[in-house]
């Protein structure tokens, strides 16, 4: 199983997001239902480490914390774009509760993270989209920002990749407080 932990948003910030989502060529935006913060992303794992996963992430407890979206930007930095995000306010809730699942999952033999974490959520992924239309894209929405949000849970997801890009599927849900 291909496998990964996220944070969803509450569908009022969905929506909020989603009104930016056109105007960019080439762009493949995501769809509603799909977008997340990637807290981790695991890869592919056989049936038993599956297992452990999902039963280990039951352990994480965090205190609850509010998230706020805030600015777009591209990947990578330098050269084409590829993808296009949606930045977060920095939270310290948030970091605390990337940590205790990287502390996690490295306790179940799983290797560190070798990415520092740069939460963003996704919005796009783009083709041959001409760097200028991005440019006035980022222009236009620089100053996005979403109403701030409680965090009370998050997900284990596993991923498949299709013709039309990936499918989600929530695999088990954790409360945020324990």
């Amino acid at each position: 199983m291909r496998l990964f932990v996220a944070i969803d948003l509450p569908e009022n910030i969905r929506e909020q997001v989603t009104r930016l989502c056109c105007g960019l060529p080439g762009a493949r935006w995501v769809r509603p239902e799909q977008l997340h913060l990637t807290l981790r992303f695991i890869g592919e794992v056989d049936g038993g480490m599956f297992q452990d996963i999902r039963q280990g992430l039951g352990d994480v407890a965090v205190e609850p914390f509010t998230l706020q979206l805030d600015g777009v930007g591209f990947f990578p930095p330098r050269g084409r774009p590829r993808v296009v995000w949606i930045g977060l306010r920095p939270c310290s809730g948030l970091l605390h509760l990337r940590q205790r699942i990287e502390s996690c999952l490295v306790g179940l033999g799983l290797e560190p993270e070798a990415r520092k974490f740069a939460p963003h959520i996704t919005i796009a992924r783009l083709k041959n989209t001409p760097p200028a239309r991005v440019g006035r894209f980022l222009e236009n929405h620089n100053l996005f920002c979403s109403a701030p949000f409680s965090v009370d849970e998050f997900f284990l997801y596993s991923s498949r990749l299709g013709r039309n890009g990936a499918v989600h599927r929530v695999e088990a849900e954790y409360p945020v407080g324990g």
